[in-house]
């Protein structure tokens, strides 16, 4: 057979060892090339195996099929798809390939960037969860452009919509109302959004409105916080099967936002599911004017035609939504499956894969079987009609024949005379339908050919609102001012220091204060501070989270005021860590350095004190012994926090050893706690024969400490080793601690002796009258010991 011109020359592959049945080795190098992206070889190969059959074998004329659609020859494509339908029921998921390719030619014909699937295979979120930012073509000043910053600000993170009656969840971020109840008509999701965990028990109590977060909304978007409360009253309706009450919901919520494309969708839906398919195609057609890369429009669209009958412009609809979001797998199968309908409507086997909604409200329009088909469809997206339909219909289907099919060119082979006797009962027509098709027209690559098979006018020049393939809320013209103009520091009050908020935390009844306020209001009381609501449970968990949305608002909108306010914050943490002024005291009991002192503190001016203490870094306070005079006395020992353990009730025990000693200067008072002026006490040193001598009565008095201990009953002994722990070694220097050897702290913590001489001795600061003072102790507890 000779090659016509602008024809290129094939090579026929050697036949195989059996000429009945398809070369394995063929086989397999067509797979690779279909693999590696060589749909052309892939096809070829594929209708070179056909040809030589005595009778079409149906896996290879689908492989061909999805080969030649692949390639872009879409109209050749169907030959093989149809030879598949009458060897045997032609299966939806079987048009795969085929409805992707179609897919494909759109988003290049639309110049969409290639697709990239949702991470972790999971499908993508823009279907169902648009981005809920003003429209961007009102972004054009730089007060709408504030304004959009701020909606994006105030968009509950898990349904991407203006806040409805804003919930603050343990963890700190801010969702609707709606969105952290239990409710089948949300989608599944982690009750925290950022962290992805799961609710907390904290979380599972009724939730409250946050009141700040709230009144917020009303000031700045008072139209719009209408609007959703009436969507949230007609998502619940719909969900009792209230379905003319949530209409009327949707209605009133488009008065106020006309321009809102997702509630025209919704309310679309809302029509498709009561059968009010013109409605229901009248807001859809507006939604795809307004936004023609939005996916979800073009499904709500052929939902609506699905139900008016409307059949191949359903499918023109679906097509477009597998262009805009490939990642969407029910739309890729809503196509197959009318797909089937539309190319295959002899076939009685398509009907019963319909999904049950599409089947019960669709009655198909049967079209007449062709053998090859070329489809020339028309855009929607500029059509003004209020129904969105054409006069002509969507599909046109035109015999064409492809005299480049080595398959089907000799009308002589059988398996064209088996393909003859399937559809055509005059031979004749068929090969006049064969004489009369160009072969240049079959010769043209991918994008030519598609332009044939579907034939989209796509607009020249697409609006720069329409590059994201995500859905954008319009705002109405009702939009409120911009937050920089309404916002002000009265806004972000705290109740109970009357200054702006700084580390807002709010409670479980949707109130908010300052952390540092909060936490001292719950150290007298575990109920709230405004409406005396029980806290126990938010107490007892001793993590409060700063409410996020609430700080990034004063930070974007008051950055002057909560720099001031820092400044406030910060002089008052540098005035508690003084160390030497203004020092917080605990008036409990005698402490002396190197000795552990654990403490229970239940008091809230102690609690208080103690959080003080770990906020600014010190961890550090005096201990002292009360006295009747002046509070406290003179000497005390500076304790340092190692650990602190909470309990529900918010009390503590805390783990504290000694570490200097120090004399009061003067007392003082700060929000209830003692404090004082102090001096730190070192002993001093000395050298020559009287260091001699400090060595020799150091050394003796330590032996005589251990023989003490040593001839000590053994629970008397096992008392002591518990609370104070076993006895310090001997040192070598006995001036190297300012304070002098740590034994001789242990031994004075533990001898029978009165606070008021471990007092006077803890005033000392001199090492040598303090040994020969515990030294004539010794003497005296060894002489009173019974023997």
């Amino acid at each position: 057979m000779g090659t016509k011109p602008g024809q290129t020359e094939r090579v026929s592959p050697p036949p195989g060892p059996d000429a009945g049945a398809p070369c394995p080795e063929l086989l397999s190098v067509a797979e690779e090339a279909f693999r590696g992206g060589n749909y052309e070889l892939a096809a070829e190969i594929y209708g070179s195996q056909l040809a030589e059959l005595p009778q079409p074998e149906r896996s290879l004329c689908l492989r061909r099929g999805d080969a030649l659609a692949r390639a872009g020859r879409a109209a050749e494509a169907l030959d093989s798809y149809t030879v598949a339908a009458r060897l045997g029921n032609l299966r939806p998921e079987e048009l795969k390939e085929l409805v992707e390719s179609c897919a494909l030619a759109i988003r290049e014909e639309l110049r969409l960037p290639p697709w990239e699937p949702a991470p972790c295979g999971g499908e993508s979120s823009a279907w169902d969860e648009p981005a809920a930012t003003p429209d961007p073509v009102s972004a054009a000043t730089s007060s709408s452009s504030t304004l959009a910053d701020a909606w994006d600000l105030f968009c509950c993170p898990r349904c991407r919509l203006l806040l409805c009656d804003p919930v603050t969840l343990h963890c700190g971020h801010t969702l609707c109302k709606r969105c952290t109840e239990t409710d089948p008509g949300l989608p599944a999701g982690p009750c925290c959004p950022a962290a992805k965990s799961p609710p907390s028990r904290e979380d599972s109590c009724p939730a409250r409105v946050n009141v700040v977060l709230g009144n917020l909304l009303e000031k700045c978007f008072q139209t719009e916080s209408r609007v959703r409360r009436l969507v949230s009253q007609a998502e619940s309706l719909q969900h009792r099967h209230e379905l003319d009450a949530a209409l009327h919901k949707y209605d009133q919520a488009l008065e106020l936002a006309p321009g809102d494309s997702l509630l025209t969708v919704q309310r679309a839906e809302l029509c498709t599911v009561m059968k009010k398919y013109n409605q229901a195609l009248h807001d859809a057609d507006a939604i795809c004017r307004r936004k023609p890369l939005w996916p979800k429009g073009h499904y709500v669209k052929a939902q609506a035609l699905l139900g008016l009958g409307k059949t191949e412009e359903a499918l023109k609809e679906f097509l477009y939504c597998v262009a805009l979001n490939p990642g969407r797998g029910i739309m890729k199968k809503e196509a197959q499956k009318i797909m089937c309908e539309v190319f295959f409507p002899a076939l009685e086997n398509v009907h019963e894969n319909l999904s049950s909604p599409i089947r019960s409200r669709t009655p198909y329009t049967r079209l007449k079987p062709k053998f090859l088909s070329n489809i020339n469809t028309k855009s929607k997206l500029e059509d003004d009609s209020s129904a969105g339909c054409s006069k002509d219909s969507l599909f046109q289907f035109n015999k064409i024949l492809s005299q480049e099919s080595d398959v089907y060119q000799n009308s002589d082979s059988s398996v064209s005379h088996h393909v003859l006797d399937l559809h055509f009962e005059d031979k004749k027509t068929f090969k006049t339908a064969l004489s009369n098709v160009s072969s240049a027209s079959l010769k043209r690559k991918f994008s030519a050919d598609l332009e044939d098979v579907l034939n989209l006018n796509i607009p020249n020049k697409i609006s720069k609102e329409d590059e994201e393939t995500l859905p954008q809320i319009v705002p109405s013209t009702k939009l409120g001012k911009s937050p920089v103009i309404l916002l002000d520091a009265s806004d972000f009050e705290c109740s109970l220091c009357m200054r702006l908020f700084y580390e807002p935390v709010t409670t479980p009844c949707g109130h908010t204060f300052c952390l540092k306020c909060l936490e001292r209001c719950l150290d007298h009381t575990p109920d709230c501070p405004l409406c005396k609501e029980k806290l126990s449970e938010f107490l007892a968990s001793r993590s409060y989270k700063k409410t996020i949305l609430t700080e990034e608002l004063i930070l974007r909108y008051l950055p002057e005021e909560l720099s001031d306010r820092k400044k406030v914050y910060d002089d008052e943490m540098k005035e508690l860590s003084n160390l030497t002024k203004d020092v917080p005291i605990f008036v409990c009991t005698m402490a002396f350095p190197t000795i552990p002192c654990p403490l229970h503190v239940f008091e809230p001016r102690y609690r208080l004190m103690i959080r003080r203490c770990m906020e600014t870094g010190t961890k550090r306070f005096g201990m002292c012994l009360a006295d009747e005079l002046k509070g406290f006395a003179d000497y005390g020992c500076m304790l340092e926090i190692r650990d602190v353990r909470f309990f529900p009730d918010g009390s503590s025990v805390v783990d504290t050893v000694g570490i200097s000693r120090f004399r009061v200067l003067s007392h003082g008072l700060r929000d209830g706690y003692n404090t004082a002026n102090i001096e730190y006490l070192e002993d001093k040193k000395v050298e020559g024969p009287d260091y001699e001598e400090l060595v020799h009565l150091h050394d003796s008095v330590y032996d005589q400490a251990v023989s003490w201990f040593t001839s000590l009953k053994e629970n008397m002994k096992a008392q002591i080793l518990n609370h104070f722990g076993s006895m310090p070694s001997k040192v070598s220097e006995p001036q190297s601690n300012p304070s002098g050897p740590a034994w001789y702290w242990w031994l004075l913590a533990v001898l029978p002796l009165e606070n008021r001489a471990q007092l006077a001795i803890l005033g000392m600061t001199s090492l040598k009258d303090r040994l020969i003072a515990i030294r004539r102790v010794l003497i005296f507890v060894t002489r009173k010991r019974p023997r």
